[in-house]
């Protein structure tokens, strides 16, 4: 994948404002700040999925999380309706963020409109650019949270998750999620899913 000058200013400065995260993972004995490790995986599973994936859709999926912990979700009521204003909050709020930056280091209007399009997840199921980021944060989801999520919540719930992520990829996204290494609990709910649907 070919990377411009501008694209490594541009992620040199969305994993800089990522690493402010005061959120932490830990992998392999490691610290991380939560955000930037996010965005790490993101381009690893975006550059698998798609090797020949546009300069805007490379900027989109490093900045997709960009400062999330800004705007907390306990920030909105913990219910339905909270859930939705909220994540359509940071839509806004990751948009904004990224824009200020690809301003900074050069970019287009055009490039920035694109980012910001793909961002709010424009068009989900039309636009194939939409399509392959919705297709990698849930692959994203699916190799490095979904594991850990199965010890918070009953399997009723993980069922009706499992099924919505399934339900938002393609079945290019669906054919990779489906070679990705699962617990025996793991993939036993991803099956039952995926026969319940």
């Amino acid at each position: 994948m070919g990377e411009s000058k501008k694209l490594l200013e541009a992620f040199k400065l969305f994993d800089a404002a990522n690493a402010q995260d005061p959120n932490t993972e830990v992998v392999e004995g490691k610290e991380y700040a939560k955000e930037f490790l996010y965005a790490q995986r993101m381009t690893d599973i975006l550059n698998q999925f798609e090797p020949n994936a546009s300069e805007a859709l490379q900027l989109t999926a490093r900045c997709q999380h960009i400062c999330r912990w800004e705007i907390p979700r306990d920030s909105y009521e913990m219910n339905r309706v909270g859930y939705l204003k909220w994540r359509q909050e940071l839509k806004k709020f990751h948009a904004e963020k990224a824009s200020a930056i690809l301003q900074k280091v050069g970019y287009d209007e055009e490039t920035i409109e694109r980012v910001n399009f793909l961002l709010l997840k424009k068009q989900l199921k039309k636009d194939d650019e939409t399509q392959t980021l919705e297709d990698v944060i849930c692959l994203v989801f699916l190799r490095y949270y979904y594991e850990p999520f199965l010890t918070k919540h009953d399997d009723d719930k993980i069922i009706s998750i499992l099924q919505k992520t399934w339900k938002k990829m393609s079945p290019k996204g669906h054919e990779s999620a489906l070679k990705l290494s699962f617990s025996k609990q793991g993939l036993a709910l991803v099956s039952k899913a995926l026969s319940d649907k």
